[in-house]
């Protein structure tokens, strides 16, 4: 199966604006079998279903995970 080469994941802040993430796809998958994608810091990391499920995935001990409120391929 083909999957998007990224996303952008869009995560809801107490700031003004919600904050948007980029991830792209890497050559990982998850438990579930789906391609993992991450941030260009390696911070932000999900595994991402043919669906748009999204199951974020923790890269240090005390990181709180939030859930994206939208998850949609990035406009060119």
């Amino acid at each position: 199966m083909d999957y998007p080469e990224s996303y952008q994941l869009v995560f809801q802040s107490s700031a003004v604006e919600d904050d948007a993430v980029i991830v792209r796809r890497t050559d990982q998958s998850g438990a579930g079998g789906y391609p993992i994608y991450e941030d260009e810091t390696g911070i932000v990391r999900a595994e991402i279903s043919d669906r748009g499920e999204v199951r974020m995935l923790a890269t240090g001990g005390h990181q709180v995970l939030g859930t994206p409120l939208v998850v949609r391929e990035p406009s060119a």
